[in-house]
């Protein structure tokens, strides 16, 4: 059972009231939770079914193509993707492993490296690519007017712009 704000408990003396969510903000953020994780393990599936790759593999792709030389440092990854570093170095191996990524010596500093994307990894995410867009459109935007998708993208630039605010306040 989740406390309430009436509830005797919180009301210790000398203590300051938790925050809760109203009725409205609850309805809303249960929503939110369960579109994202239902649209997350249904582009998962999609993206295993046409092409083999686990949605965390196209992220880590997707990094490495977005600079033009297809390498990064593991904690440049790790901030472009917010993982912990235990994941990434999990999903770093299963992807070496199946020869989609590589391990580069960085000759500028000799206990750091790169992670460097193979031409399997390219033809990985080149093949998988129009697939995962054609499901994004169809199950995330195609029921969405252009105002919708621009009240979207302002309301998602709005809570990261606060997140990356409060992240050092968090820490």
């Amino acid at each position: 059972m989740i406390p309430q704000p009436d509830d005797a408990s919180f009301n210790l003396e000398g203590m300051n009231s938790p925050r809760w969510l109203d009725e409205e903000q609850q309805r809303a953020w249960r929503a939110y939770l369960r579109m994202q994780g239902r649209l997350t393990a249904r582009l998962n599936r999609q993206l295993q079914t046409g092409s083999a790759l686990s949605l965390a593999d196209y992220e880590v792709l997707v990094q490495l193509t977005d600079v033009e030389e297809g390498r990064l440092r593991p904690f440049e990854l790790q901030r472009g993707l917010h993982w912990e570093q235990s994941r990434l170095s999990h999903q770093l191996t299963r992807m070496r492993h199946r020869g989609l990524v590589r391990r580069e010596e960085c000759a500028e500093d000799g206990r750091g490296a790169f992670v460097v994307i193979t031409e399997e990894g390219r033809q990985a995410i080149t093949a998988a690519a129009p697939g995962h867009a054609e499901t994004v459109l169809r199950l995330f935007f195609d029921g969405l007017t252009r105002e919708q998708v621009t009240a979207l993208e302002q309301l998602s630039t709005q809570i990261l712009d606060r997140l990356d605010t409060t992240e050092e306040t968090t820490k």
